[in-house]
């Protein structure tokens, strides 16, 4: 008895994982797909809005192709240096195809409600936790915030006139749980004195260390109570950015 009963288990087991590999195997969730898939989908979305992509992936990999073949000649043995080159191709290839799938990714993003989610997605989620739209009007202008190393920092896009309104609302409600923690804006755009969504993380990642990750739990715990009384924002999220699944398709699973 006690033995057909393992057997069902077992065959129960069995089938669960079945049943769980194709479902990953059918998936649309990049998180899902194997790297390969990943990197494959990545190509393609970026050669769409990026016409130049195959031209850079084409000189960096020949080029450091030829550079190995003609170190071999120089100094055997030759298929050393060659298989260098390759490998060496390969990896620079991947670096190009990082770099112009974020570009292509603000690119295709700029100008959309919602977009800064795009830049803060970027972001080290070791060091920095991001909300995007914390508050919102009906005229689709937005704040979003980000918590880390340089403290509190809000970020606002829409016309700038009424988005400096809700800037000024946002930091005092701020500073009133932050405690002593500088609150920093920051207006998104192209306009003078404001930063552009393709600069939007490095600006921030630029900021002075103010806090330790402890003070930063501490800091995130006591903002999480001020968003639990805000009503409900009158729009929808952003475009919920893909750029996660490229970083991931750059660097495995």
């Amino acid at each position: 008895m006690a033995s057909e009963k393992a057997k069902e288990l077992a065959a129960q087991q069995k089938a669960e994982v079945k049943a769980a590999k194709l479902a990953k195997k059918s998936s649309t969730n990049p998180r899902d797909w194997p790297w390969y898939k990943q990197i494959w989908q990545t190509y393609k979305v970026t050669a769409e809005a990026d016409p130049k992509l195959n031209l850079y992936l084409g000189v960096v990999f020949f080029g450091l192709v030829v550079l190995g073949l003609v170190i071999g000649l120089l100094f055997p043995p030759l298929w050393t240096w060659l298989l260098l080159g390759v490998m060496s191709g390969i990896t620079a290839g991947l670096w190009v195809l990082l770099d112009r799938a974020k570009k292509a990714t603000f690119v295709r993003y700029a100008g959309q409600p919602g977009s800064a989610e795009v830049a803060l997605s970027m972001l080290d989620k070791k060091k920095w936790f991001y909300s995007p739209v914390i508050t919102a009007t009906r005229q689709l202008d937005v704040i979003h915030r980000a918590v880390g190393p340089g403290g509190v920092v809000l970020i606002g896009e829409g016309v700038p006139s009424r988005v400096k309104t809700l800037l000024a609302a946002e930091t005092k409600k701020h500073e009133q749980v932050a405690y002593g923690v500088v609150v920093t804006t920051i207006v998104m755009g192209d306009g003078e004195g404001q930063v552009p969504l393709a600069k939007l993380a490095d600006t921030i990642k630029k900021l002075p260390k103010k806090l330790e990750p402890s003070q930063v739990t501490d800091l995130k715990a006591r903002l999480k109570a001020l968003d639990a009384v805000r009503p409900k924002v009158p729009m929808p999220r952003g475009p919920l950015p893909s750029s996660k699944g490229v970083n991931r398709a750059m660097r495995g699973r």
